[in-house]
């Protein structure tokens, strides 16, 4: 049992969760949680061990090395506090998009230069949850296993199709597998999304809150907007995503029913 915060394997996981730059040279990532850790286990991600709270975590103990700690101690180290009981270390997964092979059906969205963990983790639970094939970061600004993003995504990060590469490695790839590419660009071109084709293979691509979609994307697809009826002009990144995903599951419903 481990009952001391200055005991060497509590520092370092402090680390890994307080910071980036480490966790990222270690190229392991902290997962906390059983729905979280359940799903990373569950698609296939490699546990390196596990901190145990007992007498919060009741559950059958999972496969690997398992380091039990004191309630005071896990509650010094997870955002949740005294909740659930358990932390998992994992060893973080490269994926190729040249390796991807998408689906007769398959949907994409793109997102460009993300800085926000929290709106990468809701936007992984949109995808997860509509049914889109893959998510690509283009240009990302942030860490994917960030703990922030693994939290706010309740694991769906692990069950989704997610890579980062840059926006001529994406538009080729689009390119080459026959996606109808749409894009979010504040003009006068932009069409009602709900008139678009977003059946079969689509791909939409959305800039940042601040400054909208690149420069890069201008002349790229069909651009397309989200009709709204109020005075403001603008959604949340997260939302217009969620917003998105769910007339993309929409189209591809009614088409076979």
């Amino acid at each position: 049992m481990i009952e001391s915060l200055q005991n060497e394997r509590i520092k370092r996981l402090t680390r890994m969760i307080t910071d980036n730059r480490f966790r990222k040279k270690s190229g392991l990532f902290v997962v906390e949680g059983k729905q979280e850790n359940d799903r990373a286990m569950r698609f296939g991600f490699e546990p390196e061990e596990f901190y145990i709270a007992e007498g919060i975590y009741e559950d059958d103990l999972p496969t690997g090395q398992v380091y039990p700690v004191s309630a005071k101690v896990y509650e010094k180290l997870a955002y949740r506090g005294k909740t659930e009981g358990i932390i998992g270390l994992y060893r973080e997964q490269e994926n190729s998009l040249q390796a991807f092979t998408p689906s007769a059906n398959s949907s994409i969205i793109i997102v460009e230069s993300l800085e926000k963990p929290g709106n990468l983790g809701a936007i992984l639970r949109s995808c997860e949850a509509f049914g889109i094939d893959a998510l690509l970061i283009a240009d990302p600004k942030l860490d994917i296993y960030n703990p922030n993003v693994i939290r706010s995504s309740v694991g769906c990060l692990f069950g989704m199709n997610v890579f980062q590469t840059d926006n001529e490695e994406i538009y080729r790839f689009l390119i080459e597998h026959r996606y109808k590419i749409y894009t979010t660009l504040m003009d006068a071109t932009a069409k009602n999304l709900h008139t678009q084709d977003l059946s079969g293979r689509a791909a939409l691509a959305f800039g940042t809150e601040h400054s909208g979609l690149s420069s890069f994307w201008n002349d790229k697809g069909k651009n397309t907007l989200i009709p709204m009826s109020g005075s403001i002009d603008s959604l949340n990144l997260s939302n217009a995503v969620a917003i998105t995903c769910y007339e993309i599951l929409r189209q591809n419903l009614e088409k076979m029913a």
